[in-house]
């Protein structure tokens, strides 16, 4: 799994992220991070950006990203298991939680 695919996909799910509204970023270790930006008219998804600031902070694999992303794992599970943690606001990665489980 690259950091490219992973990129294709969130861009892919960029209508149903927008109503996030929130900055995020994913850190997927030595894989590079990815830098989601709901705030504005468009979301903005940013490979490894210049910047680390973002409300809440997501580490994971890229395979569990991608898991999550195709609803083949449960982020709530993934955190219980350990394979996702959260820096920041757990209330925006739980409002994310609800937009990737559609």
């Amino acid at each position: 799994m690259t950091l490219d695919e992973i990129v294709g996909e969130m861009q892919k799910q960029a209508d149903v992220l927008k109503p996030l509204n929130h900055i995020v970023l994913f850190d997927l270790g030595d894989d590079g991070k990815v830098l989601l930006d709901a705030t504005g008219d468009e979301v903005k998804i940013t490979p490894n950006p210049a910047s680390d600031d973002a409300e809440t902070t997501l580490v994971l694999s890229p395979e569990n990203m991608m898991k999550l992303m195709n609803g083949d794992l449960n982020p709530m599970v993934a955190f219980t298991m350990g394979y996702l943690k959260v820096f920041g606001s757990k209330g925006i990665a739980l409002k994310l939680s609800s937009l990737l489980d559609k």
